[in-house]
């Protein structure tokens, strides 16, 4: 009898332990974050590289870290760091800054020069930024420069279709690149109709809007469209449907347009697409959940690839009142930036195998940790934001700004530091952690570069 009480009090003894164990776990889980300071240390890391931009690329399109010169796109300065960083600044409360950024801009920034430039990236950087900036801060002249720049792009819509060529020339007007894909052709309403809205002129969205319905007009019965289409013919020259770059933030938009200009035929399209995605492009696996790369007629899956750009799409499902799969697919894309420390620009879930390793100071997985947490005020998703910051310190933090990575693997850098850095992920880290102190989520509705839109300003 003595051994069987032993034997039963070493139990509850190692039971206890066993309790006490997770219960120390759990409070080593939970313990309290001051989120706050978060939020000033994203500051404080916007202001390091902001300082690196100003000496060794003050005036110039983006600085290149590691060999610290810059790099302008067409060669001459469009000036779109200052551009894409203003908004975030007037959020941040980074007054000085925010001062001499828009004296360079308002006092240098000219749009009658005679380079071809890409449409879709001029129109979400530069216009959009100039539209935030002039909602935020007030000046007409942020107004006049977007309205300036809006009538030097609109010969870009002048195709058979009405969809838009890749490029345009600011002075001349001219056009080339009739190969085009629905990314470009599709995320411009937000902007162009923002404008419409600001000056009365119905143009901008007309032209913006028509482009959409016809992109709309040659998606499949299936609701689906491909990656590159002939905008003089109309013609698929690839068929691919997927969520990833070159169509990503078609989708995006159709839905984020028809929530801010409560437009019945933009919703009844996005109604339309997202039907399709969720019929042939949603995967569920015993890896998680994915959307795969199918073909746009048949819905038969052609690849198992995502990688990070996919990754604004829990945002996207957010927005549509799809919570359940948000999450879902969000874990998954959090499971991937665990695996390598950061989230790899392509990769194989189903072979599990790397695709293209770099990693270019993308947002969109900090983006949607942002929707996730004002949609479900779970606190994970907070703690998803530290892990997201963490790692881009660790590993992109350069002796005066931050860079890009040649491979999430290796981790060996590469001399770049795009301007959304500064639009984007350094500005939805900033949100996520401020939880809604400088700015209300519900609010705005934000373009695909993260420039807001004040709702109330425009409807």
């Amino acid at each position: 009898m003595k051994y069987i009480i032993n034997a039963l009090v070493l139990c509850i003894v190692v039971i206890l332990a066993m309790v006490s164990c997770k219960d120390g776990a759990n409070t080593k889980q939970k313990q309290v974050i001051n989120y706050e300071q978060y939020a000033d240390s994203v500051i404080q890391d916007f202001k390091f590289a902001w300082e690196a931009y100003k000496k060794y690329a003050w005036g110039h399109d983006a600085l290149k870290p590691l060999t610290k010169t810059y790099h302008d796109w067409y060669g001459v300065s469009l000036l779109m760091t200052p551009v894409d960083s203003y908004d975030t600044m007037v959020l941040m409360g980074l007054n000085e800054e925010a001062d001499e950024a828009k004296k360079l801009i308002l006092d240098s920034l000219s749009f009658n020069k005679d380079i071809y430039v890409q449409h879709f990236e001029i129109t979400i950087r530069l216009l959009g930024g100039l539209l935030s900036a002039y909602l935020l801060d007030g000046d007409p002249k942020f107004l006049e420069l977007a309205t300036d720049l809006a009538n030097r792009m609109l010969p870009v819509f002048n195709s058979p279709t009405g969809m838009p060529y890749v490029f345009v020339n600011l002075k001349t007007g001219k056009t080339k690149g009739e190969i085009n894909n629905p990314a470009e052709i599709g995320t411009l309403l937000l902007e162009y109709g923002t404008l419409s809205k600001l000056t009365g002129n119905p143009i901008y969205y007309d032209k913006a809007k028509k482009a959409i319905m016809a992109l709309m007009e040659k998606s499949s019965d299936i609701g689906l469209v491909g990656t590159l289409i002939d905008v003089n013919t109309g013609k698929w020259i690839n068929t691919e449907c997927h969520i990833s770059g070159m169509i990503d933030s078609f989708f995006e938009y159709l839905l984020k347009t028809s929530l801010l200009f409560k437009d019945e035929e933009i919703e009844s399209a996005w109604k339309k697409t997202i039907t399709g995605i969720n019929n042939f492009m949603k995967h569920k696996t015993e890896n998680g959940l994915w959307y795969s790369h199918v073909d746009m007629f048949s819905g038969k899956r052609l690849k198992t690839q995502v990688g990070a750009l996919d990754a604004f799409f829990p945002a996207v499902l957010c927005l549509a009142g799809n919570i359940d799969d948000a999450r879902e697919f969000n874990e998954s894309l959090f499971s991937l930036w665990e695996k390598y420390g950061i989230i790899p620009e392509q990769y194989d879930y189903m072979n599990d195998t790397i695709i293209s390793a770099a990693y270019y100071l993308r947002p969109e997985c900090i983006e949607s940790a942002y929707y996730l947490y004002n949609y479900t005020k779970d606190e994970k998703y907070l703690r998803m934001g530290v892990r997201y910051y963490s790692s881009i310190v660790k590993y992109c933090k350069t002796g005066e700004a931050f860079s890009h990575l040649e491979s999430v693997v290796t981790k060996q850098k590469e001399d770049a530091m795009e301007s959304f850095f500064f639009a984007e992920t350094l500005k939805y880290l900033y949100l996520l952690f401020d939880q809604g102190k400088s700015l209300k989520f519900n609010d705005v509705i934000f373009n695909t570069e993260a420039h807001p839109i004040l709702i109330e300003k425009i409807q």
